[in-house]
């Protein structure tokens, strides 16, 4: 009998494992596919995808944009504006992959902001939305508003005390649009990493749009612009952490967040900055401070984007020279030019799968964009290694 009450706990412990195992979720690679679609043109700027072959470890891709204030209307349209068709960007990728549209960016607001105003503006833009994915064949949409609440590129124009009702109304806009597209499509949000711009995202918010939304996607890049006066990484191993962690600490589950990779370059001026502190040098004037207009003193690019000239000389030694901080970031000043680089490498991008995913046990990560990557596609590349590397650890073992 004592033989066969181990026999019958054993059975119960595996039986318990399987059934959790069952019912996790794979862990999440998602690609942006970036375009631009205006009311006027339809341009495609990094339409790229590497083969089928390659995209295997891709759990789903966003097509990035459609304009937020065309969902703002009663009638259903004839048509959708997009650089691309959702049936043609699923007919480059494995069965398994998901498709889905993303709304707004950064600059696209004033469609976010006419929608939730009242309960029937959200209702209709919610119920357009839904429309839209129902007709172009998506797996749902993203909603990528920068941001509610304020902060936004008008932010010198518009004070933030004029946002404050968009903090309750985001949430709102969410609930609005859960119920429209029902429990069967796809519903996440494109928000910020950097800690100033969470106006909307808070303690009392997050619980409650974690319940509307089937995953985060935390904009872990950026996190330095021409609003800083002090070098950073915009794309750091602890400050992406610390991005992370700040969304756990008001309520997100790890599970149902997904952490940013950005594919591209940016640089910033400084002043003379002390070798052996360049974190946290400070920065020359980088925008109006009337206007917040961009002053050039500051610029990026994509890996798949023509290096410009007046800065290729100052790159080439960006990538041979540059070092890595304690922390795994990389980074390069150029102190003949007093010009500040900073970008992820392989390295730092497996740095972060370590220090960041694993540590704080993430659901998934996203990289804007993938055609940003091309045509070496080497971080993508180092992405999905390290994915296919998690998706291995916890998928079903033939031992105890």
């Amino acid at each position: 009998m004592r033989n066969f009450g181990t026999v019958c706990a054993w059975l119960f412990v595996l039986l318990t494992m399987a059934k959790a195992t069952s019912g996790a979720k794979p862990f999440r690679c998602i690609m942006y596919l970036t375009g631009l679609t205006t009311k006027y043109q339809h341009i495609s700027q990094h339409d790229i995808l590497p083969p089928k072959d390659d995209l295997q470890e891709v759990s789903h891709v966003i097509i990035a944009f459609m304009r937020s204030e065309f969902f703002n209307v009663d009638k259903k349209p004839a048509e959708y504006p997009l650089f691309t068709s959702v049936p043609n960007v699923r007919s480059r990728l494995p069965n398994h992959a998901k498709v889905m549209v993303a709304i707004g960016g950064w600059g696209d607001t004033q469609g976010f902001e006419k929608a939730a105003k009242t309960i029937t503006l959200r209702k209709r833009w919610a119920r357009q939305v839904a429309a839209m994915v129902a007709a172009t064949k998506a797996d749902g949409v993203d909603i990528d508003w920068e941001y509610p609440g304020g902060n936004r590129d008008d932010y010198k124009q518009i004070q933030n005390s004029d946002r404050e009702w968009e903090v309750e109304a985001f949430v709102s806009l969410l609930q609005e649009l859960r119920a429209a597209l029902g429990p069967e499509r796809l519903l996440s949000a494109a928000v910020p990493g950097k800690k100033d711009d969470l106006i909307a995202f808070t303690s009392h918010t997050v619980p409650r749009i974690m319940k509307e939304v089937d995953f985060l996607n935390i904009m872990t890049y950026d996190l330095m612009n021409r609003r800083n006066s002090l070098t950073t990484h915009h794309s750091g191993v602890q400050n992406s952490k610390e991005a992370m962690r700040r969304y756990i600490e008001l309520g997100a589950s790890p599970k149902h967040l997904n952490l940013g990779l950005g594919y591209y370059v940016k640089w910033f001026m400084t002043q003379q900055c002390d070798p052996a502190e360049l974190i946290g040098c400070p920065t020359q004037l980088l925008e109006d401070p009337k206007t917040g207009a961009d002053l050039g003193k500051t610029g990026g690019f994509s890996w798949h984007d023509e290096v410009p000239d007046d800065v290729a000389a100052s790159f080439n030694r960006a990538q041979s020279d540059g070092k890595y901080d304690a922390d795994g970031s990389y980074y390069y000043w150029d102190w003949d030019e007093l010009r500040w680089w900073t970008f992820d490498t392989k390295k730092s991008i497996q740095t972060k799968f370590d220090r960041v995913v694993s540590e704080l046990k993430i659901g998934g990560v996203f990289a804007w964009g993938i055609g940003e990557d091309a045509p070496v596609f080497e971080h993508f590349q180092a992405t999905t290694h390290e994915v296919s590397k998690i998706r291995a650890a916890v998928g079903p073992k033939d031992e105890l």
